[in-house]
């Protein structure tokens, strides 16, 4: 009796964690749109920074792509590839595009396997909200060169991030009620000395241009909103 209790148990188990195994969503339904036109004609940015060639975004220099629209609660799916020492990122909740670093949250993207950026602090690294919070995976993201898969769920003061089919990161943004430290009381990077509590829950979604001299590569980018 004992075995076939103990099987019940493994088995209830195993189909719980089945059940909350984290999964990048099916972006083919009609709720799922397009981040942006495929000619950027809604889109943010300087002429000439940002192209799409063969459904690939990227840029030229280290200027943000940002929405026309604001979002509020919503599901953020992506690919992006790494070039060697690539330091890019996601922004959500942006309220101010002209003044974008404090007044924003940023999901990062790095090549961690770079000379530069391997050696950087743990929440500079992929997977990072950065400056703010490190990745609870190390390295998920794959070498430069190769596609990832990200997914960014953003509820009101909590965001999820979803990495190559493994949940990398979360957070709760009413925690972060200082701009000098985080609630471990580790330094936060002082041009990021808004508290991200007191942010907006709804803003503008971009990414980051070609900072240091590496380039990024998007494709795939869609977005659903949510009640």
């Amino acid at each position: 009796m004992s075995k076939i209790l103990l099987f019940i148990g493994c088995l209830l188990t195993g189909l719980a964690v089945a059940q909350t195994t984290p999964k990048h969503p099916d972006t083919s339904g009609s709720d799922w749109k397009p981040l942006f036109a495929a000619d950027l004609s809604d889109a943010g940015f300087p002429k000439g920074v940002w192209s799409v060639e063969n459904g690939v975004l990227t840029a030229t220099m280290d200027i943000p792509i940002w929405t026309r629209k604001t979002y509020k609660n919503f599901i953020l799916d992506l690919e992006f590839k790494n070039a060697p020492g690539t330091n890019s990122g996601v922004f959500v909740y942006c309220s101010d595009t002209a003044n974008f670093i404090p007044n924003s949250v940023e999901i990062q993207i790095a090549d961690d396997y770079s000379d530069q950026w391997s050696k950087a602090p743990a929440s500079w690294q992929c997977g990072a909200f950065f400056g703010h919070k490190p990745a609870i995976l190390p390295k998920v993201v794959k070498s430069a060169g190769e596609w990832n898969h990200y997914t960014v769920t953003c509820q009101g003061k909590n965001i999820t991030v979803l990495l190559n089919g493994q949940l990398v990161n979360q957070i709760d943004l009413s925690l972060w009620t200082s701009g000098k430290n985080n609630p471990d009381g580790s330094a936060i990077p002082n041009w990021l000395n808004k508290p991200w509590a007191s942010l907006p829950n709804e803003g503008y979604v971009g990414f980051q241009g070609k900072h240091a001299g590496a380039p990024i590569y998007f494709k795939n980018m869609k977005i659903k909103e949510l009640e």
